[in-house]
């Protein structure tokens, strides 16, 4: 039962990451920007995840 929860929770955070990324990278921020978010969030992928929704580019609405 733990390693299906683990291996659920692990799904749910790589599609959140590839969510954050492909957010980073339509966002109207500069390229060496998206370029730091994008390594941030594949280097620590629950950390960079936490940081780039509190401090990461917004849209422009």
């Amino acid at each position: 039962m733990s390693i299906q929860i683990s291996g659920l929770l692990g799904f749910i955070i790589f599609v959140l990451d590839i969510w954050a990324i492909i957010r980073v990278i339509q966002s109207p921020a500069s390229t060496g920007t998206k370029v730091l978010w994008t390594v941030l969030i594949l280097l620590m992928p629950v950390l960079g995840l936490v940081l780039w929704f509190f401090l990461g580019p917004r849209d422009r609405a």
